[in-house]
């Protein structure tokens, strides 16, 4: 069953940045980029969705409100096996707002059970939603509750990823709206009591073991955004803890060992190690060899693309 998930993030949880946490946890779900339905429909499919097998349990974020577009670019994705698909009714950005979708759509449950729906017509799977616990400075429990309420009733959703803040839409960047409105677990915990059959899944400033323990004592599972991204070997022992696993845990040696083929692999086809490097800048994350392994990640491997440099690197952060 699953139990932790890392959260879709904008330019950060492509699929070399999927590929790398799964050199440290093999069992965390993994969330892709949100990707646009009319970029799917419309766009290079392959280069949206396309991913390696390495890279499961992994789950596709759609963005949109249209359910007939909705519904076409889920039939597409379909075929490319992802685990599960994800309707993103969370991100408060103007340029979804602008799109009618994200955040915004907490206002429009019908039309969210509606693509719902859809959804689950076009694939013959469950379909799950990301929303926030309410929006701008409405902070009535009335709001979440019967947004839930409809788009389970209505549109037959049976689980949904709650990021334990308000969305506000006017007035704050996406990044003010992850760090200002307050967090509120209670009210992910109260949907859980209210919902008791619905799997419920809590998002949110969630940063330690401490804290994924005490919110699985209240919901079903637990998703780690910001965390992830900036100490990702904070998941190094969530295989044995959270999927009754007995696996030696990889040391970040071996880790940043383990990309050497992958990187290999990006350099013979004309690639720039950048785009992967920079995901991994966090690997060493309160080491006392931390900084100067950002310093080279961010500075030489840009500017020199040498794979032995890399390996240089990683054969001097021996722990």
């Amino acid at each position: 069953m699953e139990k932790i998930a890392i959260a879709p993030m904008l330019d950060w949880t492509d699929k070399n940045y999927r590929y790398f946490m799964r050199q440290i946890s093999q069992h965390t779900t993994l969330y892709t980029e949100m990707i646009v339905a009319d970029a799917i429909i419309h766009g290079e499919r392959d280069k949206l969705l396309s991913f390696s097998s390495e890279e499961h349990p992994l789950v596709l974020q759609l963005g949109g409100s249209d359910p007939t577009k909705l519904s076409h670019a889920a039939k597409v994705a379909k075929e490319y096996g992802y685990k599960e698909i994800n309707l993103n009714c969370g991100c408060p950005s103007d340029k979804v707002q602008s799109g009618s979708f994200g955040a915004c759509l907490m206002q429009e449950a019908n039309l969210v059970a509606d693509c719902i729906k859809s959804l689950q017509d076009a694939t013959g799977e469950n379909i799950t939603v990301k929303h926030r616990i309410g929006l701008d400075r409405n902070e009535d429990y009335k709001q979440v509750y019967d947004f839930i309420d409809t788009v389970h009733n209505k549109g037959g959703c049976n689980k949904f990823i709650v990021h334990a803040r308000n969305a506000i839409l006017q007035g704050l960047s996406p990044k003010q709206n992850r760090e200002i409105p307050p967090l509120r677990y209670d009210i992910v915990y109260q949907l859980k009591t209210d919902f008791p059959h619905l799997d419920i899944m809590i998002n949110g400033g969630i940063k330690t073991i401490d804290d994924i323990n005490t919110h699985l004592s209240h919901v079903d599972s637990v998703m780690l955004g910001r965390e992830a991204y900036y100490n990702p070997y904070l998941f190094a022992h969530v295989d044995n803890l959270y999927y009754n696993k007995n696996n030696p845990v990889k040391t970040r040696h071996e880790i940043a060992s383990s990309m050497i083929p992958y990187l290999e692999n990006i350099v013979k086809s004309g690639g720039k190690l950048h785009h992967t490097t920079r995901h991994m800048i966090g690997l060493y994350h309160g080491c006392k060899r931390a900084k100067l392994w950002r310093q080279v990640l961010t500075t030489k491997i840009i500017q020199s693309n040498s794979l032995d440099e890399y390996k240089e690197l990683v054969d001097y952060m021996v722990e």
